[in-house]
């Protein structure tokens, strides 16, 4: 994986206890070490890339300053802490990084001592912080210092203004680092970067400008020297006016901004404010894939990027491979918008994640990216839609579930009409249980008037979106999985889906497979398998999971007294579970099997490894069913 020979220190550091002592001229050769290393790894192996170049100084910063872990650093997200993943004791594991019982993308408190905090999602790690240095203190630990790490567009979230206000409120011994590189994943949309920009280009600083230059140039060699001082107001400004202004009124004493790929002087600014008692915030600017030149050109894509070719920085990719589900829906989303002028894009720091990088240049006045603020961006949604504007909010499954309160509260409730469109639904594979699409079935199920649909195929996916931009009787979701999509040929137009009906896929005599989403086309080719044995199925291709296609059930619960449902969902709550209910208060005494995810936090790895361990992949139905028919036959003395 990695020529160790090349590496004079990186082998010799197992601990930040190993770089305590270095001196400023070794600590800058690790940097360079710990590049190179992830380099070699992540361009094997794919993960994270980006972040980690940039934090790499940082890290070693912290590490030497601070006594960790008994001093405690929290890192937002965690795609920027594989150089304190490496300096930590897995560096021989980063070859494991996001693999089926590897090493997790993110932070994670089982997996060392240093990872004081699990963190996926964005902007939680200064409320996290607080919360320690608050225990801290209740446990009389005054000599345990706190760091919290935030950055990467994670000060765009909301929450994180919240824990600085609380913090300034407080006053408790903590250490905010602002990784300031200007990005979340696609360049970023944090309104304070901005306000230098802003006070310079303000039409009365300029007037002023404009009338000493105009005065100094009549003043000769006096007022040449002048020029030169005035010249330099700009930079006095910017150093003047800052966002430290903002933090101050928050309560915290700012420190910055600071060179944050100068290790020797953030050695020296962490030793000179670790005592300090306090809120502090310590400004950092960085550069976003520093010391690989294609991230450094292209910082969106080198986030979180497959395997690469290290020396051109091209992705290795498959050739022949169907088009992923998300750029399907990206241009079903531009074809519908070129037809319908009301409908608008709306994302979450994610546009080429949700395929809505190709409305943005197309639709500049109609594609919003919000930063990372799921909250804001959904009841932003419900505002346009009180105008009679079709909003389609395009995040990610999981990251939805930080918005529930705001589905509820301001579109639902209202019944609005906005179209959630929940990209990597079910689950997606490396990033793991912070990333798995796999409560929303459950969580929206429970909103009141809430449409779901879930497409069983690309095709099925474009004629949904359409369903959900014509429907006019409130809010209405689609989910779909992360990946390539079926294969299918995709037809030019658009077909509406009549709200709550299902189609039969395959005619059987013996048992009855009601499917929604990916599961129908491994539902197919479980059938196959069934067929080999002598159990023949119906296949349903139920299509909505709220309202349910009660006509069908009433025809299927006649017709057969085994029924099983499929969903890449939790079983707690999910399609299979509404299935239940509705039999329930129809009385139907039909034997139901519900096959879908376990009620616990699913581990990382492929998506294949994981639909095989949890056995809902087709060789997993496929015994799951014949089990169940099998039970079902001896209890009722049909089979020897």
């Amino acid at each position: 994986m990695a020529d160790e020979t090349k590496y004079e220190l990186l082998f010799d550091v197992n601990d930040p206890e190993d770089i305590r002592d270095f001196d400023v001229h070794k600590l800058k050769q690790l940097s360079s070490e710990i590049r190179e290393y992830l380099v070699d790894v992540i361009s094997q192996i794919g993960g994270h890339f980006g972040g980690g170049l940039g934090a790499v100084e940082l890290t070693l910063a912290l590490h030497k300053v601070f006594d960790t872990p008994s001093d405690k650093i929290v890192w937002d997200t965690g795609h920027q802490a594989y150089p304190h993943k490496i300096i930590t004791g897995r560096r021989d594991s980063l070859k494991t990084i996001r693999k089926f019982k590897g090493i997790s993308g993110f932070l994670k408190r089982t997996e060392s001592k240093y990872d004081e905090y699990g963190a996926g999602h964005a902007s939680t790690s200064i409320s996290a912080a607080l919360g320690i240095a608050v225990a801290n203190d209740i446990e009389g630990k005054n000599d345990s210092r706190v760091v919290a790490i935030i950055g990467d567009g994670a000060m765009t979230g909301g929450l994180a203004y919240e824990a600085m206000n609380n913090s300034g409120i407080l006053k408790k011994n903590l250490i905010v680092v602002l990784n300031d590189n200007n990005m979340s994943i696609a360049p970023n949309v944090w309104q304070i970067s901005n306000y230098f920009n802003e006070i310079i280009s303000h039409p009365e600083y300029n007037k002023l400008k404009d009338a000493v230059w105009g005065l100094t140039g009549k003043l000769d060699h006096f007022g040449d020297r002048l020029r030169y001082v005035t010249s330099r107001l700009e930079t006095g400004v910017k150093a003047v006016v800052t966002p430290g202004m903002l933090f101050e009124a928050l309560g915290f004493r700012y420190f910055g901004p600071i060179n944050g790929h100068n290790i020797s002087k953030l050695v020296k600014i962490f030793k000179q404010i670790k005592s300090l008692k306090g809120p502090i915030l310590v400004h950092v600017i960085t550069e976003k894939g520093k010391g690989y030149k294609p991230a450094e050109g292209n910082r969106p894509k080198f986030h979180g990027i497959s395997p690469f070719d290290k020396l051109t920085g091209q992705v290795l990719k498959k050739a022949g491979a169907p088009p992923s589900f998300t750029a399907v829906f990206g241009e079903a989303l531009k074809q519908i918008m070129n037809e319908n002028e009301k409908v608008v894009g709306i994302t979450a720091a994610m546009p080429d994640g949700t395929g809505l990088n190709l409305i943005k240049d197309e639709f500049p006045k109609r594609y919003f990216d919000v930063g990372i603020a799921e909250e804001h961006g959904v009841t932003f949604a419900a505002g346009l839609a009180t105008q009679g504007i079709i909003p389609v909010v395009a995040i990610y499954s999981t990251f939805l579930q930080r918005a529930i309160d705001h589905i509820v509260h301001d579109v639902a409730l209202q019944k609005l009409h906005v179209v959630f469109a929940l990209d990597r639904a079910g689950l997606v594979g490396a990033d793991g249980p912070t990333h798995h699409g796999v409560l929303d079935l459950s969580y929206l199920r429970m909103i009141p008037d809430m449409v779901i649909m879930a497409p069983k195929d690309e095709s099925e996916l474009r004629d949904m979106l359409y369903t959900g931009i014509q429907y006019k009787k409130g809010p209405i979701a689609l989910r779909y999985p992360r990946g390539s999509a079926v294969g299918v040929e995709l037809k030019k137009g658009f077909d509406e889906i009549p709200i709550g009906t299902s189609e039969k896929i395959i005619e059987g005599e013996n048992v009855a497979l009601l499917a929604v989403g990916l599961m129908v086309s491994y539902a197919q080719k479980a059938i196959d398998k069934l067929n080999e044995i002598g159990i023949s199925c119906s296949l349903y291709n139920m299509r909505f999971i709220k309202p349910l296609d009660t006509n069908a059930i009433d025809q299927i619960t006649s017709r057969f007294d085994k029924i099983v449902t499929l969903e890449e969902n939790t079983i707690a709550g999910g399609f299979g579970s509404g299935v239940l209910e509705y039999m329930n208060e129809k009385n139907y005494k039909n034997d139901v099997l519900r096959i879908g995810l376990p009620d616990q936090f699913v581990e990382q790895g492929t998506q294949a490894e994981l639909h095989k361990l949890l056995e809902i992949d087709p060789d997993g139905i496929a015994k799951r069913v014949e089990n169940f028919v099998h039970r079902k036959s001896i209890e009722k003395g049909e089979v020897a």
